[in-house]
């Protein structure tokens, strides 16, 4: 037996009966059934990003990237213009800068495809779903409630995000819970229910466990190992699993070195029930998926040939 024990599975009782069976997730133009796992691809629109450092900072790079993360098989654009963690001050109006005129070029690039800004402000995201965007992923958990009321007037969708309750841009010290899953699965499911009651339409609300965000490592791959209870909620899942530190320090690993066990907290949360995958690699993280739909027989073989001929 693991040295944390193994979990119990989820209890249905504790969610509310209309939140139990998983429906299609819609946004923009696209509809993604229960079953269907997506790759949502990150552009960053940032000089100082953990990862790219920056590789994507000029638009040109930043259209570029976001051209072949569609080719590669990307079903949403994540389009951010902060850095997640500590680093030089970037107000709104220089997040605006960096992320309207984006969000309007790929419109046009890629008029089918759910664009999707990275923000926690309210006034960023009215300007990014002006010019076009389908979803306000707030990865900061309703520091900006204001920002609820923008989605639901610009029909966009929205992803609730488990933080423990962090300010933008902070890094956790010494957080604790009495039970991290049960702190996740309370917080975002609160939150999904404001978005929807602030306007926003039920079938383009999901919830993310945040993986690093207000966690150290051993609560990241707590809440991977129980992610099935916050799919027993019935929202869709997201998971940011990319080159996080979680993975790192439990393979003392740098962030270039990240991908194998990135891809097999992919594979794992798929198999739990995820339903979409923020990633940098976008190629590799689809190939996981696909893999993980054959074996739950969700997918066909590409070219089934041993053995047949």
């Amino acid at each position: 037996m693991p040295l944390w024990g193994v979990p119990a599975p989820p209890d249905p009782s504790r969610f509310p009966a209309a939140a139990r069976e998983p429906g299609p997730l819609r946004l923009g133009r696209a509809t993604f059934p229960p079953g269907q796992r997506v790759v949502m691809a990150i552009i960053n629109r940032t000089p100082d990003s953990f990862y790219d450092a920056g590789a994507t900072y000029d638009s040109d790079a930043a259209l570029a990237a976001a051209d072949a993360a569609v080719a590669a098989g990307a079903g949403i654009l994540d389009i951010g213009g902060v850095k997640a963690g500590p680093g030089a001050e970037v107000d709104t109006a220089e997040e605006l800068r960096r992320t309207v005129g984006v969000v309007a070029a790929l419109r046009q690039r890629h008029p089918d495809v759910v664009l999707s800004v990275d923000t926690w402000r309210a006034e960023v995201a009215e300007q990014v779903c002006d010019a076009g965007a389908d979803l306000v992923n707030d990865a900061w958990g309703g520091w900006e409630p204001e920002l609820l009321a923008v989605a639901a007037r610009y029909g966009a969708g929205y992803v609730a995000t488990h933080t423990g309750g962090t300010p933008p841009r902070t890094r956790p010290h010494r957080v604790g819970y009495v039970d991290v899953m049960a702190s996740v699965v309370a917080d975002t499911t609160a939150l999904a229910a404001a978005a929807v009651a602030s306007g926003v339409r039920p079938d383009a609300v999901l919830v993310d466990p945040g993986h690093d965000f207000g966690k150290n490592t051993w609560h990241s791959l707590e809440v991977t190992r129980r992610l099935g209870e916050l799919v027993a909620t019935g929202y869709p899942v997201l998971v940011s699993l990319s080159r996080k530190d979680f993975v790192g320090e439990t393979l003392d690993l740098p962030v270039g070195d990240r991908l194998t066990g990135t891809l097999a907290a992919t594979a794992v949360s798929a198999w739990l029930g995820a339903r979409v995958f923020r990633a940098h690699d976008v190629a590799a993280t689809v190939q996981t998926l696909d893999m993980v739909a054959a074996i739950a027989g969700d997918m066909v073989p590409a070219n089934p040939r041993r053995g047949l001929a």
